[in-house]
């Protein structure tokens, strides 16, 4: 085993939006953005489609003409970029629903496709993506007499409970779509576990599906496991890896596992990551570099063959919290490198 071994759970990805699902009256759809998070987009989407889902949501046209091919006609694969300049023949190939975030989109896309359907997405204080207030109503009653699909907005802070931005942009989505007709969405996952006030018509989970915060009840999804390459015996004052970082001050034994920087093992936690033998941390020592990390084994019984990264003792929260990063980094960074193995779902 010369690489690290990646193992995706599709039936936990399924059950982890079958259980977001179950929290709303409307429909749930499925965000599969940056190759599903980092965990195959072909065997998530196929999957989630098998299980029930209907709409997906993609970064840009170009991730939506890759997610027709992987699902097929029947699902509606809406992009967040809306329709930029170059997006037109993969809209229009691909059957894509554009959400339009500006008055030159609108106006890209009508005079591209008169007829075909479009969504829209508003600012409602995140000042990211979207129209805005004025923007919107000097546009909305054209919008609306075309074929408009949904119409949403994206909370900023849906994953701090209390924070008070969320009650803001409600109060201003729900003054701006006051009369809309179309379908209504405010609601990734972290806007699901708000509660019923912000689920309107369709929500989009995204990280909750993958096993992140904030959703706290999602199953794990992932497990990786780094190879053991070679283990050595320190002596007090000897150190560890680039820029001799880590000075032992008492005899150890190492092992250096293949994994790094460049499989999405973040630099930052040098010094502050674990790895297990079963259920025994291993403490990293030194720094992450591009295709290896050190870790203390000195209080194993035995030399392990391999070591667990990813796994249900630590989640991709608790190692991105050792990275001072958030899990969504973890998940999308995970490398090419990996030999990916596919349980459940359809594979």
């Amino acid at each position: 085993m010369a690489s690290g071994q990646l193992y995706i759970d599709l039936d936990a990805v399924v059950a982890n939006w079958r259980a977001l699902d179950a929290m709303t009256a409307g429909e749930t759809a499925a965000v599969v953005k940056a190759n599903g998070y980092g965990l195959g987009a072909s065997q998530v989407a196929r999957s989630l489609a098998q299980a029930g889902a209907r709409q997906f949501f993609v970064a840009t046209a170009h991730e939506g003409r890759e997610l027709r091919e992987i699902l097929g006609q029947g699902p509606e694969i809406s992009v967040f970029s809306g329709h930029m300049s170059g997006d037109t023949d993969a809209i229009r190939d691909a059957g894509l629903t554009p959400l339009l975030n500006s008055a030159d989109q609108v106006a890209r896309h009508r005079a591209a496709f008169p007829d075909q359907p479009y969504g829209v997405q508003l600012d409602t204080g995140m000042n990211r993506l979207g129209m805005e207030p004025e923007e919107w109503a000097a546009l909305r009653s054209d919008l609306e007499a075309g074929p408009l699909s949904l119409v949403m907005s994206h909370l900023a802070c849906a994953d701090e409970p209390e924070h008070p931005q969320n009650a803001a942009q409600l109060v201003s989505f729900s003054e701006m779509t006051v009369g809309v007709t179309a379908p209504r969405s405010l609601a990734a996952t972290g806007g699901i576990l708000l509660g019923p006030d912000y689920h309107f018509d369709l929500s989009r989970p995204g990280i909750g599906l993958y096993g992140g915060l904030p959703f706290a009840g999602a199953r794990p999804t992932v497990h990786l496991t780094l190879p053991v390459i070679q283990t050595r015996d320190l002596k007090p004052g000897e150190s560890v890896g680039y820029g001799a970082s880590f000075v032992t001050n008492k005899p150890r034994k190492t092992a250096t596992v293949s994994g790094g920087y460049a499989d999405g093992l973040l630099r930052a936690m040098s010094g502050h990551a674990q790895l297990f033998a079963g259920d025994t941390p291993c403490p990293v020592l030194g720094r992450v570099s591009m295709d290896l990390i050190t870790v203390d084994i000195t209080h194993l019984p035995d030399i392990p063959d391999e070591l667990d990264i990813l796994y249900p003792a630590q989640g991709v929260d608790t190692l991105a919290e050792a990275a001072g990063t958030i899990g969504y980094e973890i998940l999308t960074a995970l490398g090419h490198r990996y030999e990916r193995h596919y349980t459940g779902g359809a594979i």
